[in-house]
């Protein structure tokens, strides 16, 4: 099966779904797919309709053209400061376009199914921001990351302040937030920002081999997993162990388990079917 939200070029967000696989495509690129209010609503109704669709296994987020994603549209808070000057009423209008950012964070932490974030080209601000709340990050070896934020005077969006402590340890995220350098691929796989790297040209074809791996996966024990993984923030050692004793029980009741346990015993790929 496969659906398109629009055939239009010009709209912000285009999805697709084949093979279990969701694909979300950031689609303003001549802006290099900066967020603003029409995209951040279309990628939150997307990552809506993605979850309510059983044939949707795993969900893929990428950007079109040079970049995944330039983080804010700075041209749209120019605007409205040269609009608005009493910063009163100013205040919320951002608060508004916050909010919708940080939706978008609070349903990729929610989502039962694995998301992959494919990333080439820049990476900054919110579009890093968007790439922490991935639970997989595959990454072109021309990706250049920035946090950015602090270059406008202002502060991180999106769960960054949340994710990036936890990545990769406070002294390194505040180098991270604070000095808001470029890096490269390399050092962002090697602090365990993100997953693997690989050359720009074979971006798709890896993305699309782990999209398809997840894919024929066990859904409901990636969702249990997700839950276990989120829950471990908050939670003391002995209350994840609880935790663990409950969802391996109920996952144990599935009939996911009982094709995984009958593969391995049998010595042959079990075939999974999401119950």
């Amino acid at each position: 099966m496969t659906n398109e939200t629009a055939t239009d070029d010009n709209a912000p967000v285009l999805y697709s779904i084949a093979d279990g696989v969701g694909t979300i495509t950031l689609n303003r690129p001549k802006v290099l797919n900066a967020l603003n209010n029409a995209l951040a609503d279309a990628l939150f109704m997307a990552l809506m309709a993605l979850e309510e669709d059983p044939e949707v296994r795993v969900i893929v987020i990428r950007g079109a053209g040079d970049a995944f994603m330039a983080g804010g549209d700075v041209g749209y808070f120019h605007r409205k400061l040269t609009e608005i000057p009493d910063r009163a009423k100013f205040r919320p209008i951002i608060v508004e376009m916050i909010e919708r950012a940080q939706r978008i964070a609070l349903v990729l932490r929610r989502l039962p199914k694995p998301v992959i974030a494919s990333v080439h080209g820049g990476c900054a601000g919110f579009g890093l921001s968007l790439m922490l709340a991935c639970d997989l990050v595959v990454a072109a070896d021309n990706a250049k990351f920035t946090l950015a934020y602090i270059h406008l005077a202002t502060t991180p969006d999106g769960g960054a302040s949340f994710h990036l402590p936890r990545i990769v340890g406070q002294k390194r995220a505040a180098e991270i937030a604070l000095l808001a350098d470029r890096f490269g691929a390399a050092d962002a796989e090697r602090w365990g920002l993100i997953n693997r790297v690989v050359p720009l040209a074979e971006l798709e074809e890896a993305t699309a081999k782990l999209a398809a791996r997840l894919a024929k996966g066990p859904a409901l024990a990636y969702a249990a997993t997700k839950r276990l993984l989120n829950a471990s923030d908050g939670n003391s050692f002995e209350e994840q162990l609880a935790a663990e004793t409950e969802f391996f029980a109920d996952s144990a009741l599935t009939q996911d388990f009982a094709a995984g346990v009958a593969g391995f015993v049998e010595k042959k790929p079990s075939k999974f079917q999401g119950k």
